[in-house]
């Protein structure tokens, strides 16, 4: 799923861009001459690694400090996008978190934060990111759910959910917005080497794994840059898998 270099005014914005699957998003969107904005939230000196990067290999970007969970913060970031670049062309809905815990134990304030990070956050970004699109009638909008969101997993109540949610938010959003040239895709990454797997039994979840071993974040900003691709213009409302073969 590899892409030639393409018209370097388009503009996109990666959340949660400062490591891991993020990091490998907006790395591989600069690569293919787009101008990434990179967010994060508390992560700067990561983030500013990441677009030192982007800038040594030839690259174009920005960082954009935001928290997605703040409503007022969120929009207030798609709006200087806009100001200053006049359109969002493609927006990779990534930033995430954990708080594993059997239900019984979990308390409001672990289900909530993985809620408002992973759901609500989605909904901060991308409300406003639409709105240009529609006027613009082009957009790729791609949301990083994952392999929980679509079985569920013990001790994850909350990420699951969280995950789920974003995947039925990705097929409506797609049936709103299909006629206007604007897609909207899922992919569902398993178990990948970022720190989301940090504490996690790796050699037995490996057993588990069709491939016998875990994903690369390279590998899922591979099918991330084939669904923001011309080519990808007729995929839209889906949930792409990147798991090994375990689902």
């Amino acid at each position: 799923m590899s892409e030639t270099k393409t018209d370097n005014t388009q503009i996109a914005l990666v959340t949660g861009a400062s490591r891991g699957i993020g990091k490998a998003i907006a790395t591989a969107l600069a690569e293919t001459g787009r101008f990434v904005y990179l967010n994060f939230n508390s992560s700067r000196e990561k983030a500013e690694t990441v677009l030192k990067e982007i800038i040594s290999n030839g690259g174009k970007g920005a960082l954009l400090q935001f928290d997605v969970t703040n409503r007022e913060e969120s929009e207030t970031a798609i709006q200087k996008i806009i100001s200053k670049k006049g359109k969002i062309d493609i927006l990779i809905n990534n930033a995430g978190i954990r708080d594993d815990m059997l239900m019984v134990r979990m308390k409001k304030e672990n289900w909530q934060s993985v809620i408002d990070t992973n759901l609500t956050g989605f909904f901060n970004v991308t409300r406003l990111a639409v709105k240009n699109m529609l006027s613009k009638r082009f957009g790729r909008i791609i949301n990083v759910s994952s392999t929980s969101g679509q079985t569920g997993q013990a001790g994850q109540v909350n990420y699951s959910a969280s995950k789920a949610g974003l995947i039925g938010a990705t097929k409506a959003l797609a049936r709103e917005i299909a006629k206007r040239n604007i897609t909207v895709n899922a992919v569902a990454p398993g178990f990948i080497e970022t720190e989301m797997i940090d504490g996690l039994p790796v050699e037995e979840i490996k057993k588990t794994i069709p491939a016998g071993r875990f994903g690369t974040p390279s590998e899922v900003a591979a099918t991330i840059l084939f669904l923001c691709s011309k080519e990808a213009g007729y995929i839209t409302g889906q949930v792409i898998g990147i798991n090994g073969g375990i689902l």
